[in-house]
């Protein structure tokens, strides 16, 4: 049993307490001292502390104040010493008990244990990596586990996350007309912050690694040269203002190759001009790569017939809506395969992707310039600088982006024989 007593041991008017702590082990008496940060003055604690007839007020405080410090620090010395082993304990022990009780250190993080809310700390994580449109997007996947966790009527905790889970979750969302794809791309996001989990010391299912997510082919919708000078050439008295500007932007995408996120930002100001050719410089929004685009001679005559100026920029709902104007009006109307977003009831507000065959123009949205770009231009621009320009990380994925097969390539290898 350790005992811990408080000393005044200087010549100084004012200074520090010491803190003594004694105790007896295997039949030795041990005494180690060393100051803690409460000061005093020798007059207060040799002549009032211990006086039980004090009257002054700011005594009495003073002296609820001295004991209130000293009570806590003898019951955090007493704790520490009764969970350490007698024979570790010395005066740099107690030097370093004394310094943790005024340097406390905070308590672990208690990380939660169930998916929907570790996704929030996974965003918190990943803030200052990822764009806020990928935030968007883990939210949407959010808000269908919020709504499966409803229907299921049970806490979605990180070791559930089976192949039982695939399958309830698979049926649910079939059941509320997602598309394959869509549920492919949760299913993937849900590995990847069970994942997460695991490398932050969480439990997680020992089948989490035998979950198997198979995307739906889709076919790569894109607008043919044939077509683009189809819409260029489209008399423009049939557009209003809007429609036309979404006109030029549309072929700009087509040229350039990039995401509406990082050519609706574009400027005059970002061009700049060498060797007699036009050059756009920009930083990607979701890579942050930074960018060298050559223009091409269609995207140099939208911008001298708007004297050096590139179009004015919508939102991407605007956008989407005027393009598809825009290539119905222009009889963009090949029947096609694909998928689109439509209303599940009239005026429900919610909207799912329907699998069909529908007339092209109808299939058309902000991703089919940069589609169209690097599906036009393969086999005619050398496929490392079309991965330059589309931001792809391998060959693999790009020549997937445009659909090209195994069987593709094969007959494509046939013309050098």
């Amino acid at each position: 049993m350790a005992t811990i007593n408080f000393l005044f041991r200087s010549t100084k008017e004012e200074a520090p307490l010491t803190l003594r702590l004694l105790f007896r082990n295997n039949n030795t008496d041990y005494v180690f001292g060393s100051n803690i940060k409460l000061q005093v003055s020798n007059e207060y604690w040799t002549k009032q502390h211990n006086n039980k007839r004090i009257k002054e007020t700011a005594v009495v405080n003073k002296k609820v104040e001295v004991n209130d410090e000293l009570g806590k620090i003898h019951k955090f010395i007493l704790y520490a010493f009764d969970n350490t082993d007698a024979n570790l304990v010395d005066k740099k022990w107690l030097e370093n008990q004394i310094y943790n009780y005024y340097n406390p250190q905070a308590e672990p993080e208690q990380l939660p244990t169930d998916l929907i809310n570790y996704l929030d700390k996974y965003l918190e994580f990943k803030n200052n990596d990822i764009t806020p449109n990928t935030k968007k997007k883990i939210n949407v996947i959010k808000q269908l586990l919020i709504r499966y966790a409803d229907y299921s009527g049970k806490t979605l905790n990180l070791t559930d996350i089976d192949g039982n889970f695939k399958m309830s979750f698979e049926a649910y969302c079939l059941e509320n007309l997602y598309a394959p794809n869509t549920i492919a791309t949760a299913l993937k996001f849900i590995k990847t912050i069970c994942n997460h989990a695991k490398s932050n010391g969480l439990n997680i299912s020992a089948q989490l690694s035998n979950i198997k997510i198979k995307q739906t082919k889709v076919d790569s919708i894109y607008l043919t040269f044939e077509e683009l000078d189809k819409i260029e050439n489209t008399d423009k008295s049939k557009f209003t203002d809007s429609l036309l500007n979404a006109r030029d932007w549309l072929i700009i995408s087509c040229y350039t190759g990039q995401r509406i996120s990082d050519f609706m930002r574009f400027t005059d100001k970002q061009i700049r001009v060498e060797n007699g050719k036009s050059l756009v410089e920009f930083s990607q929004v979701k890579t942050g790569k930074n960018m060298t685009v050559p223009l091409h001679q269609k995207v140099l005559e939208i911008l001298k017939k708007r004297k050096g100026k590139f179009p004015y920029a919508v939102s991407d709902q605007k956008y989407n809506a005027y393009i598809k104007k825009v290539c119905e009006i222009a009889e963009i109307d090949e029947q096609v395969s694909g998928s689109k977003k439509s209303e599940t009831e009239e005026e429900s507000g919610i909207y799912r992707k329907e699998t069909g065959t529908f007339k092209k123009w109808e299939l058309v949205t902000s991703h089919i310039g940069r589609r169209s770009f690097a599906t036009n231009f393969y086999g005619k621009i050398p496929t490392t600088y079309l991965i330059y320009v589309t931001g792809h990380s391998t060959e693999t994925m790009f020549l997937t982006y445009i659909g090209k097969s195994n069987k593709d390539l094969a007959m494509e290898l046939v013309n050098y024989f």
